[in-house]
């Protein structure tokens, strides 16, 4: 499944993604509104958690969305596994597996600034929020139902430009408790343009959590540290996207790597095709 976030803006125009910065003057909040809406169809190698027994190569449809609208910014996207429902899928996502075939993730942001009317911008930081993800995975009980709270902000990075970054304190719905913290950070850099206006990509972003209990008891072992890095390389138009992306993971999830009966692999890297189109 896929971590992120991004605001992971997989594959959006240049026009959606960085829109006009918000306009210091907030007597308009909806003066710099906009939104996009994308489906991508997506083939995995070598993500991360796999069971070796089963392998771990999958297609999946993506739905992709986000946009801004007054005070609040928002990024999403519902991934389905396995399209075909085929049983000879070689990974995890295949029907006798077990696992969810629908992943959810859910990333609005409310801008301080807009909400207190005031310009909270300084240095490098652009505009300032507090912060929210959400990760379900269609499951109820002991599926994914996790939940991030924190503050974030939009800086302006050296040859990057706009990036988002969030800090969060992780919350699981499930064992009702807090349980650590996540820094995730997302880019989105056109580096080549095109005669005809298409234009190549570096995006990509990072999870990384910490400060989490360890739990060497468990079926799956727990690791206080963990988390994952997306680096993608995108062709785009105005209608259609094409792009590679490879993802590095350490003890993704906090899942401790080769450990438990499982011996379920959380640590290595693997690759990402996708074919974009817009709406």
């Amino acid at each position: 499944m896929k971590n992120v976030k991004m605001l992971a803006l997989a594959g959006a125009t240049v026009a959606a993604i960085s829109g006009n910065a918000f306009a210091a003057d907030r007597t308009d909040l909806h003066g710099s509104d906009y939104k996009w809406l994308q489906f991508n169809a997506m083939y995995s190698i070598g993500e991360k958690p796999d069971n070796p027994a089963s392998g771990d190569q999958h297609n999946y449809l993506e739905m992709e969305f986000g946009g801004r609208s007054g005070v609040v910014d928002l990024y999403g996207y519902v991934d389905v596994f396995n399209l075909a429902n085929e049983s000879t899928d070689n990974g995890d996502k295949n029907p006798g597996s077990g696992t969810s075939k629908i992943f959810m993730k859910f990333n609005p942001r409310f801008s301080i600034d807009a909400i207190t009317g005031k310009d909270l911008s300084f240095g490098p930081i652009q505009e300032v929020y507090f912060s929210t993800l959400f990760n379900w995975d269609g499951l109820n009980g002991e599926g994914v139902n996790s939940t991030y709270w924190g503050v974030g902000a939009d800086v302006n990075v050296p040859w990057l430009g706009k990036t988002g970054m969030n800090l969060y304190g992780f919350y699981d719905m499930n064992a009702k408790e807090w349980n650590g913290y996540q820094f995730s950070a997302n880019w989105f850099k056109p580096f080549y343009f095109f005669d005809n206006k298409s234009f190549l990509s570096f995006q990509g972003y990072i999870d990384y959590q910490f400060g989490a209990d360890e739990d060497e008891t468990a079926f799956v072992p727990k690791t206080s540290t963990g988390g994952n890095i997306f680096f993608g390389l995108y062709w785009h138009s105005d209608q259609y996207a094409l792009g590679y992306g490879l993802k590095g993971f350490q003890d993704v999830y906090l899942l401790e790597d080769g450990a438990g009966a499982l011996a379920l692999e959380s640590t290595g890297w693997s690759h990402y095709l996708s074919a974009t189109y817009k709406f």
